[in-house]
């Protein structure tokens, strides 16, 4: 279980793993032995483009993180806003991270990622012009669709799933696990 909070943000009272019994049963959570506060922990949303170039005889954009090491290449990313519809958010993650503005944002599908307590909701755009990464990310690599690998765990699913999508058997790749890249495809 991971754990964000180590006291109570309403009483500074220190918290523990209670169980309580909620709608589906008894559910052990951080609670607040003082005034009942419970971190809940639930999955933050993460958007997922698969960014597909028009103007580069369809191939994909992968990039990598500059806080990464090693030479991974994934989807770009980014967490969900408040108060943004995800076709928004994907719009607005992929202008800020590559300069790109997207056309016809299509849902592959939503993706469960319990290693970062994240859920992956994916897109595939269609995208053309140049490419600005901003600071966050160090590199950029164009792959054609039969080019790609996969990884088995959040956005390699939603990779497998389109190139499938498209026809394409998704090639795998086994990788050591990484918690600093929450959302990889290779």
């Amino acid at each position: 279980m991971d754990h964000q909070f180590n006291f109570c943000p309403n009483c500074a009272t220190p918290l523990q793993l209670l169980s309580e019994v909620e709608d589906g049963g008894p559910k052990l959570r951080l609670r607040c032995p003082a005034c009942g506060w419970t971190h809940w922990n639930n999955p933050t949303p993460v958007l997922a483009a698969i960014i597909e170039m028009e103007d580069r005889d369809g191939q994909v954009l992968l990039a990598r993180n500059a806080a990464w090491q090693g030479r991974m290449f994934s989807l770009i990313t980014g967490f969900m806003e408040a108060g943004e519809a995800p076709q928004e958010g994907i719009a607005r993650e992929v202008l800020e991270e590559t300069g790109l503005r997207i056309d016809a944002p299509s849902l592959v599908g939503v993706y469960d990622f319990q290693r970062m307590n994240q859920i992956i909701i994916a897109y595939h755009v269609l995208a053309s012009g140049e490419i600005v990464l901003s600071p966050e990310l160090a590199e950029y690599r164009l792959f054609r669709p039969e080019d790609l690998k996969c990884w088995r765990a959040g956005t390699g699913y939603a990779m497998a799933d389109w190139l499938t999508a498209r026809g394409i058997a998704p090639k795998w790749v086994e990788l050591a696990p990484n918690p600093e890249s929450p959302a990889s495809a290779r």
